[in-house]
């Protein structure tokens, strides 16, 4: 598994969480890797994408563990731009009002993958950083055809590299 870090940037009281994956895969399959229902509940969870600006996405992820209502994320879709653009609200009981960007660009046969995450407070942002990681992980070995990594497993893998991370930013001048 790659361990290329996502950035955490403060914007205030609120955080943005951008990740950039280089995937050597055609730019059609990642899209649908992302926006097929059926092939992002195999490596996030359940999902319904009405697939158009103005629809609604709405997703129960299989890991970490919790209720179906503690994880549920719903929101409208801002965003419906195939095969380059998916961007929707992040609307989650726990967590509060987000948005979520996926951008894909084509790299020759590859395909660049620009994630973002905006709008988290920061205490919860700290926590998604790995979290978000571990399902890029996941969705890196669907693409793949390899067996999934576990969510927890490469969460508490990566943690310890954000944190540190943390830790040489905040000290720094």
């Amino acid at each position: 598994m790659s361990h290329r870090l996502g950035e955490l940037t403060l914007d205030g009281e609120r955080a943005i969480l951008t990740f950039v994956r280089h995937l050597p895969y055609p730019v059609e399959a990642v899209w649908s890797a992302i926006a097929d229902p059926a092939q992002r509940a195999a490596w996030f969870g359940e999902t319904s994408i009405d697939g158009r600006a103005g629809g609604v996405i709405d997703m129960v992820p299989s890991e970490p563990p919790g209720t179906a209502e503690q994880k549920r994320m719903t929101g409208r879709i801002l965003v419906w731009d195939p095969p380059h653009v998916l961007e929707h609200e992040w609307y989650q009981s726990l967590i509060g009002d987000s948005v979520v960007r996926y951008e894909l660009a084509r790299e020759g046969d590859s395909t660049v993958l620009t994630f973002t995450h905006r709008g988290l407070g920061v205490r919860n942002a700290k926590g998604f950083t790995p979290g978000t990681h571990a399902y890029l992980d996941r969705l890196e070995s669907y693409l793949a055809g390899t067996a999934l990594p576990s969510w927890l497993e490469r969460y508490q893998e990566v943690a310890p590299d954000y944190a540190a991370s943390r830790r040489q930013t905040e000290v720094s001048p």
